[in-house]
């Protein structure tokens, strides 16, 4: 059933789609690029760094980015530590995790108004198809790596919550809530 990319609109939790492992995309086509677009559009509206097709509704491995440059960072020499513009990554794959296993603030476009520490690996290695559907393979690290491994983590049905530190899960328990409630009005 072919998707109309312009009624795409952002999933909040605990909508079930953001709970499905996502299918892998076929063929990049007119289809998927559209799709693309639209979440470009839709990131950029939320003002967020990343989108997963699930947040959109759609149950496909593909993700945008556009992880700003920060003066006060640098990587490792030859890692990425921005996307330099907006990515889209279909079919991503993550290997390679190195380093020691870090906390760090995360929030989510699904998961409004809750924030909370969540380990990850400093640097990673993300291979994937562009929208000619080439593979391409990056060594990301700092919030480039954070970001990749946030979006793939929604590729799986995975969310923030389920990997915050216990404190951080303590503290939004009354939030995270709410939103279950809201949902069922």
């Amino acid at each position: 059933m072919p998707v109309d990319a312009s009624a795409l609109r952002l999933r909040t939790y605990p909508d079930p789609v953001l709970r499905r492992k996502a299918l892998q995309v076929p063929a990049v086509d007119d289809e998927v690029r559209s799709v693309a677009r639209r979440m470009i559009e839709m990131m950029r509206e939320h003002e967020g760094i990343g989108l997963a097709a699930p947040q959109a509704g759609i149950p496909w491995r593909i993700f945008v980015a556009n992880v700003p440059e920060r003066d006060d960072l640098e990587g490792p020499e030859g890692v990425s530590i921005s996307t330099e513009g907006t990515v889209v990554y279909v079919n991503p794959v993550l290997s390679k995790p190195s380093g020691p296993v870090e906390p760090f603030e995360e929030g989510c476009l699904s998961l409004p108004d809750i924030r909370g520490d969540v380990l990850r690996p400093p640097v990673v290695t993300m291979t994937a198809l562009d929208l000619e559907g080439r593979t391409f393979t990056q060594i990301g690290a700092g919030l480039l790596a954070r970001c990749w491994q946030h979006e793939v983590d929604h590729l799986d049905g995975v969310l923030i919550i389920d990997k915050m530190t216990q404190v951080y899960r303590m503290k939004n328990r009354l939030a995270i809530r709410d939103l279950e409630r809201d949902a069922d009005a």
